[in-house]
């Protein structure tokens, strides 16, 4: 028996390859195909099935895919319906995998179709379960996302109070927990840094599973503090229950080297400049109007939150070698239309004598400086969870938090000086990208972010909850 959990950092998002005597099956793929297809050839095995534990908002699976490229069966828990052909799992029902077995376990309340699944070896013996978004480690999924005309958050809560309490609390405490995310993903609100732990650890540090909880504590703790979703979450979901663009065919059709006139007669016609390089090469200069989302950082995730219309037509800025990394995480969230890159980079741009531009940038110490000696206007675009539980000492400091941006930039004042950052200095070159492409030009940034500013700066705090309509 094999068992081995891919971690992708970028979406916090574990998918699992299980292999026994010959046979194999992946559970949550991601879109991209070749690295299942791959470990399964390198191993001797053949892929039998592709096991979905619900239909995920946070990325688009790769099943259709794979279960095509492989001859897989698909196979979701009930209530799961779908554009394409697959097996409808029932409660309880086992798969044969090699010598070992996969039981699933219908545990709704993330989604109505959410299941886990139990691994039973060859010797009868439980050792471990994947429990997908309906147990994370240190938290449970969010109760939400599948919210209906007749099914609410509460009851979708209390269908997982259920779950929990009936169908994995009564598994052995020694049983090793794989689910489908960690920290720093949006599909739940307390997730460990952990990527798996033994469920009777779980039992003791899980809020969620305290065994003197009642249905009516754990409806309330799990629905309180949810924060508003990602506008891609819904329409990922859509994707999930469809049949889409094959990523191989993602993949030719975006990894396609430009001209700067080929480039530009596309930007011109409405394609989306996306500039992919660190944020200090975008800050010493760029194409106007571009805007910036950093491969370094939670890139899918803030392109998946700003840009509404997955159907955009993308160009990309991108390093040389990295070409088919951005496409391909750009893929994961929904975003198929790239039309090309630009050969030779910003280098090309201006040596075919096409204008670029640059952001004022400056350290925390002269920030701070410059906040002692006269009232500078500051923009702070963290989440307002962020700036409320702690900020900048400053009359005339503003909470813009990113992901509202685009709708609310317009209250801010044109002719006013922002100085603006965010935790680390990420977030706050996005803002500045997109702002200067609203005509906004009186914008300096703060490098490093507020984690910097505080070596420098006095810093209020204040005992704060965010509410369910705050990001």
């Amino acid at each position: 028996m094999y068992v081995e959990q891919l971690f992708t950092g970028c979406l916090a998002e574990m998918a699992y390859y299980i292999e026994s005597n010959g046979e194999a099956v992946v559970i949550d793929p991601l879109r991209e195909t070749t690295p299942y297809i791959e470990k399964a050839h390198s191993r001797g095995a053949k892929i039998k099935y592709v096991f979905l534990t619900h239909f995920h908002a946070d990325f688009v699976s790769g099943h259709v895919d794979l279960a095509k490229k492989t001859g897989a069966t698909i196979v979701f828990g009930p209530n799961a319906k779908t554009a394409f052909d697959f097996h409808s799992g029932a409660d309880g029902e086992e798969f044969k995998i090699g010598n070992i077995t996969l039981k699933l376990l219908h545990t709704p309340g993330h989604t109505m179709e959410s299941s886990s699944y139990l691994l039973i070896d060859a010797e009868g013996e439980t050792p471990y379960i994947f429990t997908g978004d309906a147990l994370f480690i240190g938290d449970v999924g969010r109760p939400d996302l599948a919210v209906k005309s007749d099914v609410t958050q509460e009851d979708l809560a209390g269908y997982l109070f259920d779950s929990l309490r009936n169908k994995i609390m009564t598994l052995p405490d020694g049983i090793i927990v794989y689910p489908a995310h960690g920290a720093g993903s949006a599909c739940g609100k307390n997730m460990s840094k952990e990527t798996f732990d033994t469920l009777g650890h779980q039992k003791e540090v899980n809020y969620a599973l305290r065994a003197d909880m009642t249905k009516g504590e754990f409806v309330k703790e799990v629905t309180t503090g949810l924060v508003v979703p990602p506008q891609y979450f819904p329409k990922n979901v859509g994707m999930n229950k469809g049949i889409n663009k094959s990523y191989d065919d993602i993949l030719t059709d975006g990894n396609n080297p430009l001209s700067v006139s080929g480039f530009k007669t596309l930007a011109d016609n409405g394609a989306r400049i996306l500039d992919v390089r660190h944020e200090t090469d975008f800050v010493k200069k760029h194409i106007i109007n571009s805007w910036f989302f950093g491969l370094d950082g939670t890139f899918a995730s803030w392109v998946g939150t700003i840009i509404e219309d997955l159907n955009t037509p993308i160009l990309l800025i991108v390093p040389e070698g990295r070409e088919e990394e951005a496409i391909t995480r750009l893929s994961r969230v929904g975003y198929d239309n790239v039309k090309g890159y630009l050969k030779g980079e910003i280098e090309a741009w201006e040596q075919s004598g096409e204008s670029t531009e640059s952001i004022t940038s400056i350290t925390p110490k002269e920030f701070s400086e410059r906040l002692t000696n006269k009232n500078i206007n500051v923009l702070d675009v963290r989440k307002n969870s962020e700036y409320y539980s702690e900020r900048v000492i400053c009359d005339s400091s503003t909470n813009s938090c990113l992901d509202k941006l685009i709708s609310e930039h317009t209250k801010l004042e044109k002719d006013k000086a922002f100085h603006v950052h965010c935790l680390g200095g990420y977030r706050s070159v996005i803002a500045i990208s997109i702002l200067q492409s609203k005509g906004y030009f009186n914008l300096t940034n703060v490098e490093g972010g507020f984690e910097k500013i505080k070596e420098y700066e006095t810093i209020q705090t204040t005992e704060y909850v965010c509410p369910t309509t705050m990001l």
